[in-house]
């Protein structure tokens, strides 16, 4: 296995420039996600490590090699796509066993490491299947069985499961993560579905318009995210944004909304009265309480397990995720409360995390 290391990585086509000046590290056996947006540029960049793009300034190494000018087939890399790319006319174990009969491996060698990659992706019984006879998880499989025997030293996914069905997407969500731990393989994965980046990384690198905005483990980022952008695009419901003023309101330090409606703060919050911020506060912490109302319940939606509830507070329409059933209706007026402890200020301007 290898690490991946990205410096200053461009990217152009023509005028128009679409990476500006990444630079990224994966380190050894880690599984790095790249996600962000339809048009961020992860997938260019998953493409460019793989040298099926040209890069136009910066450098890739891979280990201590820097493979600019490295075909692919030279870059010791394996990569699965979302189209599965399987050939119709080959069975499963022909389609595993292709890019080793080109290498002009020996026979005894080609069936080892096909029958090492089918037993490791329970594929044994389907080796003599054609793609057309198999589902989309288990020609995903085979997609993956087929990186897998060439032993490469970084796997690369560009959005494997999003031609896949959401139970089968979570079923091959810990697959892959099986995979990675039976392996201990360096893999960057692209996905634009943060829930697959939550879940299934090491580390992730959130993109938006060809730039970095933050790398980091999946709880540092849901819990301390670089800016309102990252603030909102990671979990699921979104983060609840709303802008107002910071000010003194007997003695508490709150945030006062475009509404009128004032939001408690934790009191670090101080520093910055007078200032025009947008707060951010997760579903699961804003609370419905027995006060005065102050809010009225715009729609209710029922996962099973929890509740997600909307409701018009003055001028916004926060979220609200509740693990039990809720006793009211649509239209019903309630009161709700941010946790001012687990509260987020950020820059109205530029959307930097305050603290």
């Amino acid at each position: 296995m290898a690490s991946v290391t990205i410096r200053n990585a461009v990217k152009s086509y023509g005028s128009m420039q679409v990476l500006h000046g990444v630079s990224l590290a994966a380190r050894d056996g880690e599984f790095v996600v790249l996600v962000g947006p339809s048009g961020c540029g992860k997938s260019t960049l998953l493409r460019m490590i793989a040298g099926l793009e040209t890069i136009t300034d910066g450098q890739i190494a891979i280990g201590d090699r820097v493979v600019n000018e490295l075909e692919p087939k030279e870059r010791d890399i394996a990569m699965v796509f979302q189209s599965y790319a399987l050939y119709p006319h080959m069975t499963v174990r022909d389609n595993m066993a292709f890019s080793l009969k080109l290498s002009r491996r020996s026979k005894a060698e080609i069936e080892s490491e096909v029958n090492r990659a089918a037993e490791i992706l329970a594929l044994a019984p389907l080796l003599e299947r054609y793609p057309r006879q198999l589902s989309g998880g288990q020609r995903q499989r085979v997609a993956m069985g087929r990186a897998i025997v060439r032993n490469p030293a970084v796997f690369l996914f560009d959005e494997p499961l999003s031609n896949l069905d959401a139970k089968l997407r979570v079923q091959m969500r810990g697959e892959i993560k099986a995979l990675h731990a039976r392996l201990n393989a360096t893999m960057i994965y692209v996905t634009h579905d943060q829930m697959e980046a939550m879940t299934m990384a090491d580390r992730i690198v959130v993109m938006r318009a060809g730039k970095i905005e933050q790398i980091g483990t999946p709880l540092d980022i849901y819990d301390n995210p670089a800016n309102s952008f990252v603030a909102s695009f990671i979990g699921s419901p979104s983060m609840n944004l709303i802008d107002g003023t910071v000010i003194d309101q007997d003695g508490q330090v709150v945030l006062r909304d475009t509404g009128g409606v004032a939001w408690s703060l934790p009191g670090s919050a101080r520093a910055h009265i007078g200032r025009d911020v947008t707060m951010g506060v997760r579903p699961e912490h804003v609370y419905i309480t027995e006060d005065i109302a102050n809010g009225r319940i715009d729609n209710i939606e029922s996962t099973g397990s929890d509740t997600h509830v909307q409701v018009e507070v003055g001028s916004n329409t926060i979220t609200i995720v509740r693990h039990e059933r809720l006793d009211r209706a649509v239209g019903a007026e309630i009161s709700v409360r941010n946790d001012p402890e687990r509260s987020m200020l950020f820059c109205r301007e530029g959307g930097e995390h305050l603290g």
